[in-house]
């Protein structure tokens, strides 16, 4: 399982948390370590953390308070720092195979000469399981308009998984702006990070 913790858009205490907290996890969870990190403005402080476990650490999703004075600013009012735990969604791509294409032809129209409208050389390609189809009519043969329906419509797969990829980064960035401050599932105090 795959965790982002994140300081949202918080100041670089909360960049801080998420450092402290990622560490935390990984003293506390065996088998749990940092897949990727985003610095922060500071040495030890990050915008985000990703963290890959054994575990099943969907219990920790939600909002950390980490209560503590500012290390940065020492007159600073504000002793409560959030930082937010989310799952990391992946993309489960699209697994191809051949056998679930189904081949139908047609009689295409255009160049063919004797050919056209007697003999079925339009070839159109299916993938079954999502519905997707690429048709040739280019040819004058039904072998090669096959080939090129086949590079179409592993190109409209292709295109499909390079969709899906993006739509699940985005929607793993956008857990960045959905901070919601309060009703903590964990606390902590002080710079020793102790859980309360």
């Amino acid at each position: 399982m795959e965790l982002q913790i994140s300081a949202g858009q918080g100041p670089e205490e909360c960049e801080l948390a998420v450092g402290k907290f990622a560490r935390a996890l990984c003293e506390e969870f065996d088998g749990t370590g940092i897949k990727h990190m985003t610095e922060g403005a500071r040495e030890g402080c990050y915008k985000s953390v990703v963290i890959e476990s054994k575990h099943d650490l969907s219990s920790l999703e939600g909002t950390v308070q980490w209560i503590c004075q500012s290390p940065f600013r020492p007159n600073h009012k504000r002793k409560n720092w959030f930082i937010d735990v989310s799952p990391v969604r992946t993309f489960i791509g699209i697994d191809f195979d051949s056998k679930l294409i189904r081949f139908d032809t047609f009689r295409s129209s255009g160049k063919g000469g004797q050919n056209v409208n007697k003999v079925e050389t339009g070839v159109r390609a299916t993938y079954l399981p999502l519905g997707l189809s690429a048709t040739s009519m280019d040819e004058r043969s039904q072998h090669r308009n096959k080939k090129i329906a086949l590079l179409r419509l592993q190109a409209l797969l292709s295109e499909r998984e390079a969709d899906g990829r993006r739509l699940t980064d985005r929607s793993n960035w956008q857990e960045h702006t959905r901070l919601v401050r309060g009703n903590a599932i964990r606390i902590y105090e002080g710079m020793d990070f102790k859980r309360v």
